[in-house]
């Protein structure tokens, strides 16, 4: 367990979190890390030491050679950075890395004392999985929300999923368990299009982020990133026929399941979000 050298006196520090691997599909998930640490600024504290939690036959290290010099190795680790937000309410704390491939109790046991010494107060967990969702639909997201009464303040679409859990499962249990608040988001990325990246995937956890840390994310690219992997599916898709009748199932049964209430719901986020963006603008 690494020490902080100094703990940095942070503002209302909410801790965000993913993990490359069984639990990011797409790469939805870590993507969101990546994007806010870009957009934001992020700044490194600590990394965990990698022998704790790593099968490097597994997770393996990699070696990077530029202009034929060996660069030194890269170990697979969990990295632990701190973010401010311009003009926002509160400080993120961001945690990314590889699924660790031991020791979980452990791994979850040391997120959590570091999440206590910044003072954490509420944790956000993302994954992604794969299912049997059309690309040409709104990514669906769903939740666990530790208080129940949390997702509901949040109007979060709550999961039934019940079966294996990777450590986004484990970590929502330990610290909830710990009596900090905890919400783990789930996308659901088209199985049929499973290779990552998966922008439109990123977007729709990046939307449930804003709205569970109340501040407004810059986007950037994207948006457009996430209509240019809808058009390059939907070329795949009218070049087989096969896949085109499937794709139009899956679509008949989203529409069909989709229940009017539920999507006044959505308008109506996607239309607060418009105005908290016209407002900052």
């Amino acid at each position: 367990m690494p020490e902080l050298d100094s703990v940095p006196e942070l503002v209302e520090p909410v801790m965000v979190a993913a993990f490359d691997g069984w639990n990011d599909a797409g790469e939805a998930a870590s993507a969101v890390i990546e994007h806010l640490a870009s957009t934001w600024d992020a700044d490194e504290l600590l990394a965990l030491e990698p022998d704790d939690y790593y099968d490097f036959q597994v997770s393996r290290p990699r070696t990077t050679v530029v202009d034929g010099e060996n660069q030194g190795i890269t170990w697979p680790t969990t990295r632990v950075s701190v973010a401010r937000p311009p003009g926002g309410r509160c400080d993120i704390v961001l945690v990314s890395g590889a699924e660790p491939n031991m020791r979980w109790r452990g791994f979850a046991a040391d997120l959590l004392t570091i999440a206590r010494d910044l003072g954490v107060r509420r944790v956000i967990l993302l994954g992604a999985l794969l299912a049997d969702a059309p690309h040409t639909r709104p990514v669906p997201v769903t939740s666990v929300a530790s208080p129940v009464e949390l997702g509901r303040t949040l109007h979060l679409e709550p999961t039934a999923y019940e079966g294996p859990t990777g450590i986004v499962g484990v970590l929502h249990d330990t610290f909830a368990s710990a009596g900090v608040e905890t919400v783990s988001l789930w996308a659901a990325v088209p199985h049929y299009v499973a290779q990552p990246p998966c922008p439109k995937g990123t977007l729709a956890l990046l939307r449930r982020v804003e709205d569970v840390l109340d501040v407004t994310v810059p986007m950037g690219d994207l948006p457009e990133e996430a209509r240019a992997w809808e058009r390059g599916v939907d070329e795949l898709a009218s070049e087989d026929d096969d896949i085109a009748g499937y794709v139009r199932s899956l679509e008949e049964a989203k529409d069909a399941a989709e229940l009017p209430e539920a999507s006044g719901d959505a308008i109506a986020r996607e239309f607060e979000r418009y105005l908290k963006r016209r407002g900052q603008g």
